[in-house]
């Protein structure tokens, strides 16, 4: 395992709990907002007990799996390091290609061992859909959850820079150790992030180089380590990461596994924030500045701060889209956006 750099040293460490069983485990995700580690706590996996017995047997109990497919995986330049990021351009500094899974690992096991072999990572791939079987073999102890979902990660020594996702996260690592770094939402502008449409995985990342810093292009990355907390999983080890936290992440062996699970505490039929973000760029960031003032008042009374005085002047069966939304207004609502964006 690598040497952790200077920046992680003196960071707070993620609180660790213990949750025997599943109803410990949906305890704990219940009763706390903020992130926490379970040691060990699928160490008994069938996969785990693979990466044990080294590499190549990990590779061949995952193949057992794989279905006859290609995966979407990333692919860097030789000599180029382990960072998942951007070029000079603002390009990407790795490919995205297609294989079979036994090509993609044929691929890495060449590369072990080799300080300049390029990166390779199959990212965010859903288990049921492309390794069916894997999830009953290695069961979570996880209780039931609307729109929950496991997805899986295997690529050899990666950074991946610090992002947040909309739902809930718990982090399973199977095989090698990862370094998680953890931020709270409200830090996210001491992040610096990157473009919102521009990215290497679908949501806005932060453009610092955790291994090398330039606090005098980025100050307030300060401020942001100040809240931050880390730790590094073990082979068999559990983070949960709450929605909206931005976190930083590390694979720091030749092969690495994790296995995620995602859900949403929302009701599916509501749109996603991110989307309103992207429409509020479009319809009000370049208005002039009285008119913004004006629609920031709109927008704190009916969405960021609505009371009583919202309604209270409107009759009971009239007030629409200012009631609270059901899954029928919700799609009325969804259908007359289209409609608009449309035109």
């Amino acid at each position: 395992m690598a040497d952790p750099a200077d920046l992680f040293d003196g960071l707070r460490p993620i609180a660790e709990i213990a949750a025997a069983d599943r109803e410990a485990l949906d305890a704990a995700l219940a009763g706390s907002a903020e992130p926490f580690v379970v040691r060990g706590l699928v160490a008994d996996w069938p996969l785990v007990a693979a990466g044990h017995r080294g590499a190549a047997q990990a590779r061949a109990y995952l193949a057992r799996f794989a279905r006859d497919t290609d995966l979407t995986y990333a692919e860097g330049e030789a000599g180029a390091g382990n960072r998942i990021f951007y070029d000079a351009a603002m390009g990407m500094n790795h490919r995205t290609r297609r294989a079979r899974i036994d090509t993609i690992f044929a691929a890495m096991e060449a590369g072990e061992g080799q300080a300049d072999a390029p990166l390779r990572y199959i990212a965010s791939t859903d288990v049921p859909r492309f390794f069916p079987g894997l999830a009953e073999a290695n069961p979570m102890p996880l209780g039931p959850r609307d729109g929950l979902a496991a997805t899986i990660w295997i690529g050899t020594s990666t950074r991946v820079a610090a992002h947040c996702d909309e739902p809930d996260n718990l982090v399973c690592t199977a095989i090698g150790h990862r370094r998680f770094t953890l931020f709270p939402p409200d830090q996210f502008a001491n992040l610096y992030p990157g473009p919102l449409d521009n990215t290497p995985g679908g949501r806005a990342i932060s453009m610092i180089d955790f291994h090398a810093p330039d606090f005098a292009r980025f100050p307030r990355f300060r401020e942001a380590l100040r809240h931050a907390r880390t730790v590094v999983l073990a082979p068999g080890d559990a983070l949960r990461i709450p929605s909206l936290w931005w976190h930083h992440v590390e694979a720091l062996d030749d092969l690495n596994v994790m296995i995620n699970y995602w859900w949403r505490t929302r009701p599916a039929w509501l749109a996603e924030p991110h989307d309103a973000l992207l429409m509020a760029l479009f319809a009000l960031r370049d208005l002039p500045a009285e008119a913004r003032a004006h629609w920031r008042s709109v927008f704190e009374h009916y969405v960021f701060a609505p009371g009583e005085a919202v309604t209270a002047h409107l009759p009971e069966g009239g007030r629409g889209i200012l009631d609270p939304l059901t899954p029928e207004t919700a799609g009325q609502l969804r259908a007359y956006l289209l409609r608009q964006l449309s035109r």
